[in-house]
């Protein structure tokens, strides 16, 4: 395979009009088949009074229903395992993927061939954009166990024509050696585990990071990478370029958005697949689709046939920065994800998002691990948040009170709320069944919906 610019150049360098007229076209096509084919949707229709064979079109889009997680959840509750919003015949089904249910039952989600390939394509256009090619020789370490970020990512790696050495997650020790044996030089994995495998390598290889080898870092599955300081400790330690490269939602695409060499910002690569909407997460209101614009993403497919969602609620709440061509030649907007809706808290008059506490703890490693948790036992809004943060390896007792008050200052003099902080050791802010911290412990509410 070439090693140009693009994976998929025709779709990566779509004009803003000829990405309209494909987006118009696939769209009409796509909810005819929807509405003859799902009955959920059919039934969402006839309770909002839309006759189901109505003409679409990307201005009237706004006037159908949310789709929303909960439904999907609903759904298979009435008709597992996948759910009445199935609009494949079941014996189409190829592959079968379930979210990991820590925020409340897991959904199924199921591809056809066609799904496949479109997910393969628009998950190697990401990672192409984030510089894997196919002289890499990358280890994937995600988990294969259902999880979409396991096999399907290791399938989209794949697709780039990259050598992929499927690792899994675990057996750190065993990966540090592979990796230096096999003469690897990407990995593809969470950001927060290069953090583990730092201390990995200089006790099981008696070298430093910077020796081992890797020079390309694809990251996903959490975030903390839009930070500077955090991107920086990565590249200076492992003398890798670290990008995000792994932006998807589980529900709807596996990966869509990557960043490029030319910018921090996030790339989105779903053209032909996906058409994007922001809504104010509040009021629900459509907003444009324009540079500065910042709203909670709501996705419809457009070439898809096990499952296809319209109008789909992410939460994950986006600021567009740039809808021109990008120096790398892209024409998909560009974004950051700001955070989430559903944890999204009110401090005194001043929109929170767990990812902005993040931020400043990101700041002070090795002081802190970087791990936190703000703990609500009512609905927004609040006067002040406590917040959990486990201290850094090798902190005494005598230090404590110190670093307590100058997370609290940092916090106020960055994000202008109040905090009250605890500290816990190390290791001790982590859910039961995952190895990601829950940001926001909603002990009114555990079973919100949110992402999984």
């Amino acid at each position: 395979m070439a090693e140009g610019s693009f994976f998929n150049e025709a779709m990566e360098t779509l004009t803003p009009g000829d990405q309209q007229r494909l987006e118009r076209e696939r769209l009409e096509q796509q909810l005819a088949y929807v509405f003859s084919q799902s009955r959920m949707y059919r039934d969402k229709l006839a309770q909002a009074g839309i006759p189901g064979d109505a003409h679409w079109d990307e201005d009237r889009l706004c006037d159908l229903p949310f789709t929303t997680k909960t439904e999907l959840r609903e759904s298979q509750e009435r008709e597992p395992p996948f759910g009445d919003f199935l609009a494949a015949p079941p014996h189409a089904v190829q592959r079968v993927h379930r979210t990991s249910g820590t925020t409340g039952r897991f959904v199924y989600t199921a591809l056809t061939r066609s799904d496949l390939c479109v997910t393969h394509d628009c998950g190697a256009r990401s990672f192409w954009s984030a510089g894997l090619r196919p002289h890499h020789r990358v280890i994937h370490c995600l988990n294969y166990c259902l999880w979409m970020g396991g096999y399907t990512d290791h399938a989209n790696l794949e697709t780039t024509g990259a050598t992929v050495f499927p690792f899994g997650v675990g057996r750190s020790r065993q990966l540090v050696r592979v990796v230096r044996e096999a003469g690897i030089d990407a990995i593809s994995s969470t950001p927060s585990y290069p953090g583990v495998l730092e201390a990995v390598v200089r006790e099981e290889l008696g070298i430093e990071p910077l020796d081992l080898g890797l020079r390309l870092g694809l990251f996903g599955g959490e975030p903390g990478l839009d930070d500077p300081a955090f991107r920086r400790h990565l590249q200076e330690t492992w003398g890798m370029e670290a990008r995000n490269a792994n932006y998807g939602v589980s529900d709807v695409l596996c990966n869509f958005a990557a960043q490029c060499e030319e910018t921090p910002d996030l790339h989105f690569l779903g053209q032909g697949a996906l058409l994007v909407q922001l809504i104010n997460p509040e009021t629900e209101a459509d907003l444009p689709l324009a540079e500065g614009s910042t709203g909670e993403m709501v996705l419809t497919h457009l070439d898809k046939e096990a499952q296809p969602l319209v109008r789909y609620r992410t939460s994950d709440v986006i600021e567009v920065t740039g809808t021109g061509p990008c120096g790398c030649g892209r024409t998909g907007f560009r974004f950051q994800v700001r955070g989430r809706s559903d944890h999204m808290l009110h401090v005194k008059g001043i929109n929170v998002f767990p990812a902005g506490i993040n931020r400043v703890l990101n700041a002070l490693v090795p002081d802190v691990t970087g791990e936190f948790q703000i703990i609500v036992t009512h609905p927004s809004p609040y006067s002040h948040l406590n917040v959990n943060v486990e201290h850094g390896h090798g902190l005494s007792s005598e230090e404590h009170p110190g670093l307590a008050r100058r997370i609290e200052e940092r916090v106020k003099e960055e994000l202008g709320i109040r905090v009250k902080v605890t500290l816990r050791t190390p290791g001790s802010i982590r859910g039961a069944d995952t190895d990601k911290v829950v940001p926001v412990l909603k002990k009114y509410d555990i079973e919100t919906d949110g992402q999984d």
